[in-house]
């Protein structure tokens, strides 16, 4: 139906996370009308963010240095860690600016299902993590599924000995996801959270 270049673009378009067949040929045709110039700009942000872009050696969110800006800001409380399951939560938290700590992001969480263990997360780091620094009080703040709940067990588990452990109170459904969350939502999680048994 489309000439072979614009039917590549339609298909590479589709393998984005929420474009289905109909968004992905809209945006492509978009695509075909801007200028030469706005196009090349999109593809070398493309290019620099994928180039740029890597881990915080310390929390695991996404940053364009070693270090993110939350972890190197001298302005927040390093007494309290919040784990969360993905870069996207940290920036949902990050927006409510109710929450003053450091993060610890685990890059998924654990689901036997798909073949992820604790192993393939950074749930190792975290531990050392806690163990080596004064840590008062860690936040448990992944989305209530279950593949979270298990996470959230195992985590609790894990680091109880070691601190006060807590998870955010949920004004989510079952199934939700933090990203999806308006602030005030997550704001009141946050003030609501409590301590693990």
């Amino acid at each position: 139906m489309y000439t072979p270049p614009l039917a590549r673009l339609i298909e590479q378009l589709q393998l984005l996370p929420g474009v289905g067949p109909k968004t992905a040929q809209r945006l492509a045709l978009y695509l075909i009308k801007r200028s030469d110039k706005e196009v090349e700009d999109l593809a070398q942000a493309i290019l620099n963010a994928k180039k740029q872009v890597g881990l915080c050696r310390v929390c695991f969110h996404l940053s364009a240095e070693p270090v993110c800006s939350i972890c190197s800001n001298p302005h927040r409380d390093r007494n309290i860690i919040c784990i969360v399951s993905d870069s996207r939560d940290v920036i949902a938290l990050e927006k409510t600016r109710e929450y003053r700590g450091l993060y610890h992001v685990l890059g998924g969480t654990i689901s036997p299902m798909a073949g992820i263990g604790p192993e393939q997360l950074h749930i190792e780091s975290l531990v050392r993590r806690v163990t080596k620094e004064k840590v008062a009080e860690i936040i448990i703040a992944i989305s209530p599924s279950v593949e979270g709940e298990t996470t959230t067990l195992y985590i609790g588990q894990l680091l109880k000995p070691f601190t006060k452990v807590t998870r955010i109170a949920f004004g989510l459904p079952m199934g939700g996801d933090l990203e999806y969350a308006d602030e005030v939502t997550l704001a009141r999680a946050l003030e609501g959270r409590r301590e693990l048994e």
